[in-house]
């Protein structure tokens, strides 16, 4: 695989993703209302709240694993060229940024949204619009990662693999 094609699927990755969030969005419409938006975004928030603590996880232990990956890479006999730590790095900026979104996430839906009262005209619309992307970025990154790491467990494997099977 060549270099230059590091970043081809993690980065078409987070763009399909995005892709899809957009399309979602597009489908829900605008939001007309101050009510109509307090029910979106309840409903966004019961969801958002378990995608974000279980991309939060999976991120926090991605970023474990990365340390034990390198641990075991440099273990192993076999010489790994600045390409695989180039990887591993790529994998723990991903995650971590990740991570910080699913806490952006995770502390904006916990907020008692509904019980704001005399706010702006618009800003229903405006807050659900933000937190609707987020979640959207925070999945699309976390797609990213997992590509990534994908990739990275292939070089490493046919790396350390004797003959061309893999």
């Amino acid at each position: 695989m060549a270099y230059k094609h590091t970043l081809l699927w993690p980065v078409l990755s987070f763009l399909v993703f995005c892709l899809i969030g957009l399309g979602a969005r597009q489908a829900i419409g605008t939001v007309y209302g101050a009510a109509e938006a307090r029910d979106l975004l309840e409903a966004l928030s019961r969801a958002g709240l378990y995608l974000g603590s279980a991309i939060a996880t999976a991120s926090a232990t991605t970023l474990a694993l990365m340390l034990t990956l390198i641990g075991m890479i440099r273990r192993i006999e076999t010489d790994f060229d600045r390409k695989t730590y180039k990887q591993v790095t790529r994998i723990a900026v991903l995650s971590t940024a990740t991570l910080m979104i699913s806490f952006l996430v995770l502390l904006a839906f916990t907020l008692p949204i509904g019980e704001f009262e005399n706010l702006p005209k618009g800003w229903y619309n405006y807050l659900y619009t933000a937190l609707f992307a987020l979640t959207v970025g925070m999945v699309a990154l976390a797609s990213a990662s997992v590509t990534i790491v994908f990739m990275t467990i292939r070089s490493i494997v046919s790396h350390i693999t004797p003959g061309d099977d893999v």
